[in-house]
């Protein structure tokens, strides 16, 4: 019993060390730029991790809000407002920010995501995830059905439609140089001459 405690320690003894050389080496050719893309063996051991840090009993958790278009129409305007500057609306994770992260914004449209129970979609939404750019909204203001309702969404994300995509749109937060050019369609349609100064009066 005792040398199968010894063999157990000295083999996780062997796995930390080989996993510490292998990062130094890893980070001394790469340094610690999130323009790299993580390695095959970083993402495997990232998805381990993240795997066995949701509690089981969690992970088994069903989904309390009733599919319904009313919950799907609020998680769509939530999703737009909060998630889509990373994940996009479609749920691609093709943005600027989406691609500027360590590890990149996964495409959850794909069974990788797609596969986990509700109850581990939940915990990430809720706790986010360590050492990645996923924040834990848990606790921010942000209501627990609101994050099932946004469990609801993702599963919906392979059928999202074309009609749905051009509706999140609009409720996108729109930065400085969006408005402006909103401001400047808005001129144009009323017959304005948008490089026209603005004229003064004088009383």
């Amino acid at each position: 019993m005792k040398l199968l405690k010894y063999l157990t320690g000295f083999l996780a003894l062997i796995v930390v060390i080989v996993l510490s050389v292998w990062l130094y080496l890893t980070t001394s050719a790469r340094g610690f730029s999130a323009r790299a893309r993580p390695t095959a063996i970083e993402a495997a051991i990232a998805h381990f991790v993240r795997d066995i840090a949701i509690p089981s009993d969690v992970k088994q958790q069903k989904n309390p809000v009733p599919d319904s278009p009313e919950a799907l129409t609020e998680a769509m305007a939530h999703w737009a407002d909060h998630c889509a500057v990373c994940h996009a609306n479609d749920g691609s994770g093709d943005t600027q920010m989406g691609r500027g992260m360590y590890p990149p914004s996964p495409d959850m449209r794909q069974p990788a995501t797609q596969q986990k129970s509700d109850g581990a979609l939940f915990y990430v939404i809720e706790n986010g995830i360590r050492l990645s750019g996923m924040p834990a909204w848990g606790g921010s203001g942000i209501d627990s059905q609101d994050s099932w309702k946004l469990v609801r969404f993702i599963r919906h994300l392979p059928q999202l439609t074309a009609e749905e995509k051009k509706e999140m749109e609009k409720l996108n937060p729109k930065g400085p140089d969006e408005r402006k050019e909103e401001e400047e369609e808005e001129k144009f349609l009323k017959g304005q001459n948008i490089n026209e100064p603005k004229t003064q009066h004088h009383h």
